[in-house]
């Protein structure tokens, strides 16, 4: 544990996906799906964050994408030691970034205990912005000497060309929070994008045909950076996805029983522990 192997995007680095490259069957399990600042939130006594409703209780956002022989978590949050463990995930296989903020990138020091077990690198992947970040947020994990036990991992940095990891492949698509690109993924029909309060109608096409799609929708009241609630049922509908799940759920979006009686027929609000077969 603790060599660094960092690898540019190159064709020997990926297995790069065709657009019409078949998928294989996926589950999709919402780890978390909270904000930042998750739910309930510190020290709030609000009607959500005093719930107790299990589906109010949210931590923050990620997602586990499993093949038949491949296991994928797309963010590290927070609570990602926590979520590995209510999941179970006993296997994984690389990480795959959306980009930098700390609640999608905080708990990366967690995966050493998948190098103990699997005795391989942890194989990242991300956008040169965000790899420039876990860089920095976690120096001690890239340094010339390093202390036994940090975590050791594989650096790819990805740009916008499809790619593989094990058998999924995997389609970045670019998105806009506020100024910030941040990426959006499609694995085969599932399309997932979190973070985000404008999509350009090129990256649009990129969703189009999706069974499935996952939205941030933060809260009703309009955000700088996130959809609001009406934002992100506008696009899922304009994009016409059989079904829309939303998540990055803030505490001011209302308890989940109610916000979900309230949607269109075919959209949902995602919740902690959903899974989906796609």
């Amino acid at each position: 544990m603790g060599s660094l192997t960092f690898q540019p995007f190159n064709e020997s680095t990926f297995q790069l996906a065709s657009p019409n490259v078949t998928c294989p069957p996926l589950t999709i399990t919402f780890l978390g799906t909270g904000t930042s600042s998750g739910v309930p939130m510190i020290a709030c006594r609000c009607e959500v964050c005093t719930s107790t409703d299990k589906k109010d209780n949210r931590l923050r956002s990620s997602i586990l994408v499993q093949s038949a022989t491949t296991t994928i978590v797309v963010d590290t949050t927070p609570d990602f030691r926590y979520q590995m463990l209510r999941a179970n995930v006993r296997q994984l296989d690389a990480v795959l970034f959306t980009h930098s903020h700390k609640d999608h990138i905080a708990g990366l020091d967690d995966v050493r205990a998948y190098n103990f077990f699997q005795d391989i690198p942890m194989k990242l992947y991300a956008n040169q912005m965000t790899i420039d970040a876990l860089m920095r947020e976690f120096a001690y994990a890239f340094a010339d000497k390093k202390y036994p036990g940090v975590p050791n991992l594989e650096l790819n940095t990805i740009d916008m060309t499809p790619f593989f990891i094990g058998d999924i492949p995997v389609t970045p698509i670019l998105v806009w929070h506020l100024k910030m690109p941040v990426f959006g993924f499609r694995f085969g029909a599932f399309t997932y994008i979190t973070d985000a309060n404008h999509i350009e109608e090129e990256e649009k096409q990129k969703i189009w045909g999706s069974k499935v799609l996952v939205l941030n929708a933060l809260r009703k009241e309009k955000h700088i950076s996130h959809f609001t609630l009406d934002e992100a049922i506008e696009l899922a509908s304009e994009l016409q996805i059989p079904q829309a799940y939303f998540t990055h759920i803030s505490h001011q979006l209302g308890k989940h029983e109610t916000i979900s009686g309230e949607l269109p027929e075919g959209i949902h609000l995602a919740h902690d522990g959903l899974v989906l077969n796609v």
